[in-house]
C-alpha cells in the first residue's frame, strides 16, 4: 500500500463513482479501478460493491476512512510547511466552528480567504463545542472554533478573542428598556436562550450562578437563527453574542442592551490535536474568521 493507492481510495469514496473520481484526480478510468482492485487484494477486503448507481463502500472501507484520512492530511500539511514560502499554497482545510460564528461571519471569511488561497478546498462543519472537540481528537477535522471549555482538554488551545454578549429584544417589545441592564434586577420580559446543550448557555448559566443569579427562559431552542427570528417577530428577550445578532441591530429590526451587571463574557479559542499541527492554509482560515468576529463586533476592520 503507497500513498497514491490511499489517495485514490479516499477520491472514490467521497465521490462514489470511478468516473468522478478518476476526473478529480485528473487520470484514466482504468488506472483507478485497477489501483482500488490492488489495494483491495493486499487487505484482503472487498472495499466497494459494484452497483447500478455507483460504488457503495463496504464496512472496511469506512473504517479505512475513518484511519487513513488523518493521516493523508497530515502528509499534505507537512508538504505545505516544508515547501518554500513562494509556493502557491494548495491542499484541503477542514474546519469545525460553533454555530454561532458559522451563522455570522463564515460567508464573508470564506470569500477572503478564497481570493488569497484559491487553490485550496475548504470544509467546514458546525456543531456543539463537545461535538467538535471530538471532531478534531479523532483527526475528522485539522482545527475547531469553539467556546472555552470549563474543564481540562487533551487538545492545544489558543485564545483566540474575549466576545461580549448582550441583552436582547425586538421591536415589539412592550418594555422601554435602558440601554445598560442589571440581570440581579433582569426586565419583566420572557426569555429564550439555547438549551443547557449549548456551549453558549453554559456560558451564562456559568457567569449567572458566579454572581448568585438564577434566570428561567420560558423557551429554549438551540438554533441561534430560530431565536433571532423569534425575539424579532414577538415581545421575548434573548441573551447571545452580539455577532450573532449585529446585522440585525444594524438593520433596525433588533435592540442590543449592554450587559453591565454581571458582564457576560464568552471566550473563543481554536484548538487542534497536539501530534497533528495546524497548517498554514487553515491557520489563516482560523485568523481571517476572528478577524471578521472582530470587524462586525466593533465596526473596526483589523490591520
Amino acid at each position: 500500500m503507497d500513498l497514491k493507492q490511499i489517495q485514490y481510495f479516499i477520491a472514490l469514496f467521497e465521490d462514489g463513482s470511478v468516473t468522478r473520481a478518476a476526473r478529480r484526480l485528473n487520470i484514466v478510468q482504468p488506472a483507478l479501478s485497477m489501483q482500488i482492485s490492488k489495494l483491495e487484494t493486499e487487505l484482503g477486503q472487498v472495499l466497494f460493491e459494484r452497483g447500478p448507481h455507483g460504488m457503495t463502500p463496504t464496512d472496511a472501507a469506512r473504517l479505512m476512512y475513518r484511519l487513513y484520512t488523518p493521516i493523508m492530511r497530515d502528509v499534505e500539511n507537512a508538504r505545505v510547511q516544508l515547501s518554500r514560502q513562494d509556493v502557491i499554497v494548495t491542499g484541503r482545510v477542514s474546519l469545525g466552528m460553533v454555530a454561532s460564528e458559522t451563522e455570522s461571519v463564515l460567508a464573508g471569511s470564506l470569500a477572503k480567504f478564497n481570493a488569497l488561497f484559491p487553490q485550496v478546498e475548504v470544509s467546514v462543519a458546525d456543531g456543539f463545542s463537545a461535538q467538535l472537540i471530538d471532531g478534531v481528537e479523532a483527526g475528522r477535522l485539522d482545527a475547531a472554533i469553539i467556546n472555552k471549555p470549563r474543564g481540562r482538554l487533551s487538545l492545544d488551545m489558543q485564545p483566540l478573542l474575549i466576545e461580549e454578549m448582550v441583552y436582547v429584544t425586538g421591536l415589539k417589545c412592550s418594555i422601554d428598556l435602558p440601554a445598560a441592564i442589571d440581570l440581579a434586577h433582569p426586565p419583566d420580559v420572557e426569555l429564550v436562550l439555547p438549551t443547557r446543550r449549548n456551549g453558549l448557555r453554559g456560558v451564562l448559566d456559568a457567569m449567572l450562578m458566579a454572581a448568585n443569579i438564577v434566570m428561567k427562559p420560558t423557551f429554549e431552542i438551540d438554533l441561534l437563527s430560530t431565536i433571532v427570528q423569534f425575539v424579532e417577530q414577538s415581545n421575548v428577550a434573548t441573551i447571545l453574542p452580539r455577532v450573532v445578532v449585529q446585522r440585525k441591530v444594524d438593520e433596525g429590526t433588533l435592540r442590543a442592551h449592554k450587559i453591565a451587571s454581571p458582564p457576560i463574557l464568552r471566550q473563543i479559542v481554536q484548538v487542534s490535536h497536539p501530534k497533528r499541527p495546524i497548517g498554514p492554509a487553515a491557520q489563516a482560515l482560523i485568523d481571517i474568521i476572528a478577524d471578521e468576529i472582530r470587524r462586525v463586533t466593533t465596526g473596526v476592520t483589523p490591520g
